[in-house]
């Protein structure tokens, strides 16, 4: 079975191997090994297993985003020795093609939802840089900035349906393991479901910013005009590390 209908292992290997004994433990998906090395052990603890099966019973009736390759796909792109930049989403795009495991961004080809429109936005009137022609935003990944849902699937047509299934549980050991592994992170929360996670980080080793979220329900709110982009990259050079280029070839990856 490939790996878009086998999201109880949320692709990669589809089984254990032949000589495994019963019972033994799956295979872990495709993850970059400095992030197995400390989420490994999440892959058998019982909630990890709920939702396994949760998915494999929700695959069965509707189509899941995004395609099983690419749920893990911010932790292939963005070791977690190189992350710098957390950005944090809630669930996935549910529209067709869009979603591909990083937050807000879209598939090559994909038209930028709103939302993403208006973070280019609030980066022109920042940094002066132009809007890109695409919202692919594999560039930022592979530098070292964490694109990060809270939810990481979502069924096609249903903005959180995924929500309260495991997935919340995963990534605030995810944004644990960041606040105690590593120093001088930017945290970036938009949005009340964001900022819940604020609990987690250690404020005295990063720097966390806020706003509301870039939705156009709530940007005029105090999204726009909250430049981000630009305090990012001068708490970075401050604590001697190298900006963020947010500029976006006009080709996508």
């Amino acid at each position: 079975m490939d790996a878009d209908n086998q999201l109880d292992l949320f692709a990669g290997n589809t089984q254990p191997p032949p000589s495994a004994p019963p019972g033994a433990p799956r295979p872990p998906p495709k993850m970059e090994p400095s992030w197995l090395r400390v989420l490994q052990p999440e892959f058998d603890k019982p909630y990890m297993q709920r939702l396994r099966a949760f998915l494999v019973e929700d695959k069965q009736c509707h189509v899941i985003y995004p395609r099983g390759a690419d749920i893990f796909n911010a932790f292939w792109l963005t070791p977690l020795d190189d992350v710098r930049v957390v950005i944090l989403g809630q669930d996935p795009y549910h529209g067709r093609g869009q979603a591909h495991g990083l937050c807000f961004s879209v598939q090559p080809g994909v038209r930028p939802p709103p939302s993403l429109v208006n973070i280019f936005q609030e980066l022109q009137k920042d940094l002066q840089i132009p809007k890109p022609p695409h919202g692919c935003l594999t560039p930022w990944a592979r530098q070292g900035v964490f694109l990060l849902n809270t939810v990481l699937t979502v069924r096609a047509g249903q903005a959180h349906s995924h929500a309260g299934k495991g997935w919340e549980t995963f990534t605030d050991t995810v944004i644990s393991a960041l606040s105690t592994h590593r120093d001088h992170l930017v945290f970036v929360l938009w949005g009340r479901p964001a900022q819940r996670k604020a609990a987690l980080i250690d404020q005295t080793r990063h720097l966390v910013l806020t706003a509301p979220h870039p939705s156009p329900f709530s940007a005029h709110s105090g999204f726009f005009g909250c430049r981000h982009f630009s305090q990012i990259n001068t708490y970075l050079e401050s604590a001697g590390i190298d900006p963020v280029d947010w500029r976006l070839d006009d080709q996508p990856e």
